[in-house]
């Protein structure tokens, strides 16, 4: 069976100043394309559908106009909602569009209803499990404790059970995701192996964002999305990442759909078709008289441009005049080259945060202010605090 899997298509999202809708309506034209030539059995669709919980009236069409493209193709359609996504917004009308073949998978009650397909080889169980967000699904899953691995393996228990007790012998068994997944049993040492970009929101619980691989033993193929790379986390285990770049971090992805042939005891075959690029990302550093003024530097004219000037002092109008040699300039960095006669090393402040933890910097707060580190019991206070300032902040997006 061919199965064409996608995730984090972000509909209504900006790339900074500039409006995607267009791109994102490429893309869509383009996966229905795929899916109508590769001869595709079903399209996986791995959660953040939109960008926001509440999406703009523009994303909200161009998600209509998708659903009835993808419909007319007449092959079943898996979705789950991500952690962007509002579930209950998302899942509006779902059993009304599984007339249709488009089955949306958003409450957790459900993982472990499969759709159900069936080709020469027998029959494919496909679960969809939405974004499960820990403090929210902990009690519907009955899951042991408040965590991301404690919520998917309850979910990812329900589905064993439904596949061992309800469906066939030899049933192959494919599972959507939307979660931070590392190699192994992801042990912090693992996660180097994952890649991330700054694009993604912190799903972090209790200092914990990431589970392990192990979680999805003896499931035949793992379909994952909230990561925005396409890469290989085990043989089944796979995220499709986003179609478009969404951030300057993604600027050396190529950005691609996986079409999956999944035949009966063997690995799964991936084959990744490329997504067309809207505007290609470029990151460039120097001072802003060579940047205006060198032949070296036309090619960007057309790039969407990260720019990152060394000038002593931040030039005057500095956006306003690299616009007028490159349209597409969306950010403007200063760092001045070092003086070697200063013997300045100081690191600055985004220097000092980039990539950390929110509970990493109140820590190295409260460390700086007293000269101690936090005990035990405020470090769990810490984490108490974070994470409910995080929770608020979600909640604030669905209300």
């Amino acid at each position: 069976m061919r199965f064409l899997h996608t995730s984090d298509w972000h509909l209504g999202r900006r790339f900074h100043s500039e409006d995607l809708i267009p791109a994102q309506r490429t893309f869509l034209d383009h996966l229905t394309d795929t899916a109508r030539t590769q001869n595709i059995d079903a399209i996986l669709v791995a959660g953040d559908i939109y960008d926001r919980a509440i999406p703009s009236l523009d994303a909200v069409r161009l998600f209509s106009h998708a659903l009835h493209e993808l419909a007319d193709l007449n092959v079943p359609i898996i979705m789950i909602s991500g952690n962007h996504d509002s579930a209950h917004r998302l899942g509006v009308a779902s059993g009304l569009l599984a007339r249709t073949g488009i089955h949306l998978r958003t409450d957790p009650a459900t993982c472990d209803t499969p759709v159900l397909l069936e080709d020469a080889d027998g029959s494919v169980a496909v679960y969809g499990i939405p974004y499960l967000e820990p403090s929210m699904a902990r009690t519907p899953l009955e899951a042991g404790a408040t965590s991301h691995h404690a919520v998917l393996s309850a979910a990812l228990d329900r589905i064993r059970t439904d596949l061992a007790h309800n469906q066939p012998a030899g049933t192959r068994s494919v599972v959507l995701a939307h979660a931070f997944v590392t190699p192994g049993t992801g042990q912090p040492e693992e996660r180097e192996t994952t890649e991330e970009s700054t694009s993604e929101r912190d799903i972090t619980v209790g200092g914990v964002a990431h589970v392990g691989a192990d979680l999805f033993n003896g499931i035949d193929y793992v379909a994952l999305g909230h990561l925005h790379g396409a890469q290989r986390i085990t043989d089944r285990v796979h995220y499709s990442g986003s179609p478009l770049a969404y951030s300057f971090s993604e600027a050396h992805h190529s950005k691609s759909i996986t079409l999956v042939d999944l035949a009966p005891g063997t690995t799964p075959t991936l084959t990744h078709q490329p997504c067309p690029v809207p505007r290609r990302l470029e990151r460039v550093t120097g001072f802003i008289d060579d940047l205006l003024t060198h032949p070296t530097y036309e090619p960007l004219k057309d790039a969407w441009l990260e720019v990152t000037l060394t000038d002593t002092a931040l030039p005057f109008e500095a956006m306003a005049r690299l616009r007028r040699r490159f349209p597409h300039t969306a950010t403007l960095k200063h760092r001045p080259a070092r003086i070697p006669a200063q013997n300045t090393t100081t690191p600055t402040y985004s220097d000092r945060i980039r990539g950390r933890s929110d509970l990493d910097i109140t820590s190295d707060f409260i460390h700086n202010m007293r000269g101690t580190a936090p005990t035990p019991d405020e470090d769990a206070l810490l984490q108490q605090a974070v994470e409910a300032s995080r929770l608020n902040e979600q909640h604030k997006e669905t209300v």
